[in-house]
């Protein structure tokens, strides 16, 4: 544990379980998506944190000796900062700790609308190599019902921007987003997306609310509901079918879902299909409810 004093709560993706996590922001400026709960606390306003205090933190950690391999700026929308207080906080990084093999960040596609290609490319030279993208639909229909503020193509042009500046991309997409009424367009939609993008990573989980689910159904006009087990293997199944990926490391094995699966896509394509149908005609384990989880 690093002796750092967070503003609580602070999410991180799965795989920065052992990265320094550095608080650059608070919270999220957008903080508008209806299916988001992460950054609803009273203490979660989203601000900036200034240069300075960053740098006293980055001291502290450098003086308690603790090892510093990669690097997680959180909160959920570090890259909404402009380019130069980016730049000058990448700086003080590579100060502290020159041997980090890695530098990551959450990213809205929006952040990087007034950040040019050669911008994101002198980012990436100081250590920022890896974007978690949270697309969580290629369905314009379905972004607007869940109030991301984003589009398939805006969502397209900053996953182009990250690949061209010679960074890498981890997609976010939300299994069961559309409920029963929009299952199939946002697999299909999802699927059209990821394969113009190409991106380095895909990940989905099944979307939930440990708050409870109004605030998100009220924009479906009362025809939401949470897709059953079956369904989310199903919307899985067109998702995975309508694919074609080139080399894209495709994980599924957050704990909220019932089924895991790992693989390579496009060359494991089969055989995650293969898994699906199995799941759908009960002949492969499953999680169950209390293994679920966010």
């Amino acid at each position: 544990m690093y002796p750092l004093d967070y503003i609580q709560p602070v999410f991180r993706p799965p795989s920065e379980w052992k990265s320094l996590i550095l608080q650059v922001t608070n919270g999220c400026s957008w903080n508008k998506c209806t299916f988001c709960d992460m950054y609803t606390d009273e203490d979660k306003k989203f601000k900036p944190k200034k240069l300075d205090v960053i740098e006293t933190e980055l001291i502290t950690i450098k003086e308690s000796g603790l090892p510093v391999r990669r690097v997680f700026l959180a909160d959920g929308d570090a890259m909404m900062l402009p380019f130069n207080r980016l730049k000058d906080i990448l700086l003080l990084v590579r100060k502290y700790f020159p041997n980090v093999s890695r530098i990551s960040s959450y990213c809205l596609p929006r952040n990087l609308g007034n950040k040019t290609v050669e911008q994101l490319s002198e980012l990436k030279l100081l250590g920022l190599s890896l974007m978690y993208v949270g697309c969580e639909s290629g369905d314009d229909q379905v972004l607007e019902l869940i109030e991301k503020g984003e589009t398939f193509d805006s969502s397209l042009i900053a996953l182009n921007k990250i690949k061209q500046a010679g960074m890498k991309s981890s997609v976010m997409i939300l299994n069961g987003l559309g409920g029963p009424e929009y299952s199939e367009q946002h697999a299909i939609n999802s699927a059209k997306l990821m394969n113009a993008a190409q991106p380095d990573y895909l990940s989905t989980l099944v979307v939930s609310f440990p708050l409870g689910e109004e605030r998100f159904a009220t924009n479906f006009d009362g025809k939401f509901r949470q897709l059953k087990q079956q369904e989310l293997f199903v919307e899985m199944h067109t998702l995975l079918e309508h694919l074609e990926l080139e080399k894209t490391i495709f994980r599924s094995d957050h704990a909220s879902n019932y089924l895991v699966l790992k693989g390579i896509l496009g060359k494991d394509k089969q055989q995650l299909l293969t898994k699906v149908n199995m799941a759908l005609n009960d002949a492969i384990p499953l999680r169950q409810e209390w293994q679920r989880g966010l």
